[in-house]
Protein backbone atom coordinates (compact mmCIF):
# COMPACT_ATOMS: atom_id res chain seq x y z
CA UNK A 1 0.00 0.00 0.00
CA UNK A 2 3.02 2.39 0.80
CA UNK A 3 3.54 2.68 -2.84
CA UNK A 4 0.49 3.25 -4.07
CA UNK A 5 0.81 6.45 -5.89
CA UNK A 6 -1.30 9.59 -5.00
CA UNK A 7 -1.10 12.13 -7.54
CA UNK A 8 -0.74 11.49 -11.36
CA UNK A 9 -2.79 8.03 -12.12
CA UNK A 10 -3.69 7.28 -15.66
CA UNK A 11 -7.22 7.78 -14.82
CA UNK A 12 -6.31 11.65 -13.25
CA UNK A 13 -3.73 12.72 -15.95
CA UNK A 14 -6.77 11.61 -18.73
CA UNK A 15 -9.29 13.74 -17.16
CA UNK A 16 -6.23 17.01 -16.15
CA UNK A 17 -5.60 16.45 -20.15
CA UNK A 18 -9.16 16.76 -21.23
CA UNK A 19 -10.10 19.32 -18.84
CA UNK A 20 -6.70 21.19 -20.51
CA UNK A 21 -7.53 20.61 -23.79
CA UNK A 22 -10.86 22.62 -22.95
CA UNK A 23 -9.40 25.70 -21.33
CA UNK A 24 -10.14 25.15 -17.74
CA UNK A 25 -7.21 25.77 -15.34
CA UNK A 26 -7.21 23.86 -12.05
CA UNK A 27 -4.79 23.24 -9.07
CA UNK A 28 -3.51 19.56 -8.86
CA UNK A 29 -3.44 17.14 -5.82
CA UNK A 30 -4.24 20.55 -3.64
CA UNK A 31 -6.58 21.10 -0.08
CA UNK A 32 -9.22 23.39 -0.81
CA UNK A 33 -8.67 26.36 1.06
CA UNK A 34 -10.27 26.60 4.39
CA UNK A 35 -10.50 22.64 4.80
CA UNK A 36 -8.62 19.64 6.37
CA UNK A 37 -5.07 20.22 5.14
CA UNK A 38 -4.60 16.09 5.18
CA UNK A 39 -7.73 15.40 2.86
CA UNK A 40 -6.57 16.21 -0.55
CA UNK A 41 -8.51 17.02 -3.81
CA UNK A 42 -6.84 15.72 -7.10
CA UNK A 43 -8.41 18.30 -9.29
CA UNK A 44 -9.27 22.33 -7.84
CA UNK A 45 -11.36 24.71 -9.42
CA UNK A 46 -10.80 27.74 -6.27
CA UNK A 47 -12.92 30.33 -8.37
CA UNK A 48 -15.99 27.89 -8.44
CA UNK A 49 -15.26 26.20 -5.34
CA UNK A 50 -15.44 22.67 -7.21
CA UNK A 51 -12.95 19.86 -5.75
CA UNK A 52 -12.58 16.53 -7.85
CA UNK A 53 -11.73 13.72 -6.77
CA UNK A 54 -11.24 10.60 -9.46
CA UNK A 55 -11.52 7.48 -7.23
CA UNK A 56 -9.68 4.25 -7.36
CA UNK A 57 -12.37 1.36 -8.47
CA UNK A 58 -10.46 -0.84 -5.65
CA UNK A 59 -9.62 1.11 -3.10
CA UNK A 60 -13.21 2.99 -3.21
CA UNK A 61 -15.03 0.12 -3.56
CA UNK A 62 -16.50 0.84 -6.88
CA UNK A 63 -20.15 -0.57 -7.03
CA UNK A 64 -19.65 -2.25 -10.74
CA UNK A 65 -15.52 -3.43 -10.72
CA UNK A 66 -14.75 -4.16 -6.70
CA UNK A 67 -14.20 -7.57 -5.59
CA UNK A 68 -13.13 -7.40 -2.20
CA UNK A 69 -9.99 -9.80 -1.59
CA UNK A 70 -10.51 -13.35 -0.31
CA UNK A 71 -7.11 -13.47 2.18
CA UNK A 72 -7.61 -11.38 5.67
CA UNK A 73 -11.26 -10.43 4.87
CA UNK A 74 -12.01 -8.93 7.63
CA UNK A 75 -9.35 -6.24 7.92
CA UNK A 76 -10.03 -5.37 4.03
CA UNK A 77 -13.62 -4.94 5.47
CA UNK A 78 -12.85 -2.30 7.85
CA UNK A 79 -10.43 -0.75 5.30
CA UNK A 80 -12.53 -0.36 2.68
CA UNK A 81 -15.32 0.92 5.42
CA UNK A 82 -12.68 3.69 6.66
CA UNK A 83 -12.29 4.43 3.37
CA UNK A 84 -15.87 5.32 2.83
CA UNK A 85 -16.37 7.26 5.74
CA UNK A 86 -13.12 9.53 5.12
CA UNK A 87 -14.79 9.93 2.21
CA UNK A 88 -18.41 10.63 3.33
CA UNK A 89 -16.78 12.81 5.90
CA UNK A 90 -14.49 14.88 3.43
CA UNK A 91 -17.77 15.82 1.10
CA UNK A 92 -19.94 17.19 4.33
CA UNK A 93 -17.17 19.25 5.32
CA UNK A 94 -16.20 20.53 1.83
CA UNK A 95 -20.11 20.82 1.66
CA UNK A 96 -20.38 22.92 5.00
CA UNK A 97 -17.57 25.60 3.91
CA UNK A 98 -19.62 26.04 0.06
CA UNK A 99 -17.67 23.70 -1.49
CA UNK A 100 -18.94 21.19 -4.47
CA UNK A 101 -16.93 17.76 -3.64
CA UNK A 102 -16.79 16.20 -7.18
CA UNK A 103 -16.54 12.32 -7.71
CA UNK A 104 -15.80 10.66 -10.61
CA UNK A 105 -15.08 6.88 -11.12
CA UNK A 106 -11.72 6.11 -12.49
CA UNK A 107 -13.14 3.31 -15.11
CA UNK A 108 -15.48 6.90 -16.33
CA UNK A 109 -14.30 8.08 -19.61
CA UNK A 110 -12.30 11.18 -19.50
CA UNK A 111 -14.64 13.07 -21.87
CA UNK A 112 -17.87 12.04 -19.97
CA UNK A 113 -15.60 12.63 -16.21
CA UNK A 114 -14.78 15.85 -18.28
CA UNK A 115 -18.33 17.03 -19.28
CA UNK A 116 -19.33 16.70 -15.56
CA UNK A 117 -17.05 18.73 -14.02
CA UNK A 118 -17.61 21.66 -16.88
CA UNK A 119 -21.11 21.39 -16.39
CA UNK A 120 -20.54 21.74 -12.19
CA UNK A 121 -18.42 24.47 -13.06
CA UNK A 122 -20.76 26.30 -15.36
CA UNK A 123 -23.65 26.42 -13.02
CA UNK A 124 -21.34 27.35 -10.16
CA UNK A 125 -19.90 30.25 -12.10
CA UNK A 126 -21.57 33.72 -12.19
CA UNK A 127 -22.25 34.87 -15.51
CA UNK A 128 -20.28 37.70 -15.15
CA UNK A 129 -17.56 35.56 -14.65
CA UNK A 130 -18.39 33.21 -17.79
CA UNK A 131 -18.14 36.02 -19.84
CA UNK A 132 -22.21 36.08 -20.48
CA UNK A 133 -24.66 38.71 -21.13
CA UNK A 134 -22.67 40.91 -18.52
CA UNK A 135 -20.96 44.07 -21.03
CA UNK A 136 -18.43 45.24 -19.38
CA UNK A 137 -17.83 49.17 -19.39
CA UNK A 138 -20.95 50.12 -20.56
CA UNK A 139 -23.06 52.11 -18.35
CA UNK A 140 -26.52 51.90 -17.81
CA UNK A 141 -28.66 54.31 -18.90
CA UNK A 142 -30.11 57.10 -16.85
CA UNK A 143 -34.16 56.82 -17.16
CA UNK A 144 -34.50 60.88 -15.87
CA UNK A 145 -32.27 61.76 -19.31
CA UNK A 146 -34.54 59.21 -21.69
Amino acid sequence: MSRTGRRDTAPELALRRELHRRGLRYLVDTTPPGTNRRRRADVVFRGARVAVFVDGCFWHACPEHFHPPKANAEWWRVKFASIAARDRDTDASLAALGWYPLRVWEHVPAVAAADRVAGMLHARTPASRRGGPVTRGARPACPALS
